[in-house]
């Protein structure tokens, strides 16, 4: 290989992944092991309803109840993350999760199948505020948002290889999807306990060993909610979090009232992985140093305008997977710049309670947004609802816009750890 292109290649690779500490490596390695055994949330429905012979609508009452555990463990596991550790709360939830995946398998009866479904949702959920108040406390300003890209890249990677060896593993029983799903949450947690250290700034909170009562001012969940800045950014992620939903319901009632085959839904959905897993770290790249406030108003419409492309998909499976790769480009945009926005959102020592409050919007939208998408489907038509995502992106890229321009004010928290959207 010549040597000006060896050295173009490793330029690049040390400003992709170089400069991070070691401890977020194990934590990347935990979220992919993680990922590539996440079998049960991908195909729960299909195993309650094809294997075990149930209702859609019960399938669809179990999804509920598990993004209502989700949204129960956004909040609560963000306030443990601050009270008890970081460590501490992420080996917990993954122990739990762990356990109550396996039951979950073992479990038969409706009653019994809903309440395990809510409490594995419950925990399996408990993990991401955790997580990410770790990678915030372990990396630099500057380099957050690469870091919170190159674990949403092994996210991706995880669930595209997990979702396609699970549809093999399946003809084996589904029992050992679970098993395997609960013996690599396992793994993950024997990684976190054995090589992450505590990473809770000492003296973060009042009465924190060697720090003066009163040196940190207290913050509740009460005080996270008056935050006027943070909770604009949440309300404007929950509105596209409701649209990215429509890519796991919606889109596929739609495609299949349109005549496109189970075959081509499956190629058309893969693209979305598929682009992620190819331009996560690329596209990162080319973010860095824009305008925050750009990269985000430009995300909301590439997501909002994306699916509202889909209006005009007919029934051509290639133009579905057009409007999948627009909105796919949003979102990578998206998710690591709004993770390194609410990063820099939080005060050091309430930095669990913020992400949990964040993580909220994902799990409300989650549990909202499948409804609503189905509900103006059935009794509205596609038209509407691809509309309806178009008004929901142009909305949040409004506020981003609005947002930016607006300047830092007083906030309630530690305004010395604020920073405007803009920067």
């Amino acid at each position: 290989m010549p040597a000006p292109v060896r050295d173009r290649l490793r330029s690049t690779l040390s400003e992709t992944v170089g400069g991070l500490p070691r401890e977020f490596w194990w934590l990347w390695t935990s979220t992919l092991v993680n990922r590539l055994g996440g079998f049960v949330v991908t195909f729960l429905a299909l195993y309650l309803t094809a294997d075990r012979g149930y209702s859609a609508s019960y399938a669809g009452l179990v999804a509920a109840l598990f993004g209502l555990g989700a949204a129960i463990a956004a909040v609560g596991a963000g306030v443990l993350t601050d009270r008890i550790g970081r460590r501490p709360t992420l080996v917990a939830a993954q122990l739990s999760t762990a356990v109550f995946t396996a039951v979950l398998g073992f479990t038969d009866g409706p009653v019994a199948i809903a309440a395990v479904a809510f409490l594995v949702g419950l925990t399996n959920n408990a993990s991401r505020p955790a997580i990410s108040a770790i990678i915030a406390d372990i990396v630099p300003a500057e380099n957050r948002v690469r870091a919170f890209s190159l674990n949403y890249w092994a996210i991706n990677i995880g669930f595209g290889v997990s979702a396609a060896a699970a549809g093999l593993i399946a003809t084996h029983g589904y029992l050992t999807l679970f098993l395997l799903d609960a013996l690599s949450t396992l793994l993950c947690a024997a990684v976190v306990f054995v090589t992450i250290p505590e990473t809770k700034p000492t003296g973060s909170a009042p009465g924190a060993p060697g720090v003066p009562e009163g040196d940190e001012p207290e913050v509740g969940l009460g005080t996270v909610f008056r935050d006027s800045r943070f909770m604009a950014v949440v309300a404007l992620n929950l509105l596209l979090a409701l649209v990215y939903q429509q890519g796991n319901t919606t889109l596929a009632v739609d495609m299949g009232q349109a005549g496109i085959s189970a075959t081509q839904f499956g190629l058309v959905a893969s693209v979305n992985g598929v682009l992620i897993v190819l331009l996560q770290l690329p596209l990162t790249r080319l973010m860095q140093r824009r305008s925050r406030t750009s990269l985000l108003v430009a995300s909301a419409l590439l997501t909002g305008w994306g699916f509202g492309l889909t209006a005009l998909a007919g029934s051509s499976a290639l133009l579905y997977a057009v409007t999948v790769a627009v909105w796919t480009i949003g979102e990578i945009m998206n998710a690591p710049t709004m993770m390194g926005l609410i990063a820099e959102l939080s005060p050091t020592h309430a930095r669990g309670r913020y992400q949990g409050v964040y993580s909220l919007s994902w799990s409300l939208a989650s549990f909202l947004g499948p409804a609503a998408g189905g509900f103006l489907l059935q009794y509205a038509g596609g038209g509407v609802v691809w509309g309806a995502c178009a008004v929901c992106g142009t909305a949040a890229g409004a506020g981003f816009l609005l947002l930016g321009r607006r300047p830092a004010t007083t906030e309630p928290v530690a305004p010395e750890d604020r920073v405007a959207v803009e920067s």
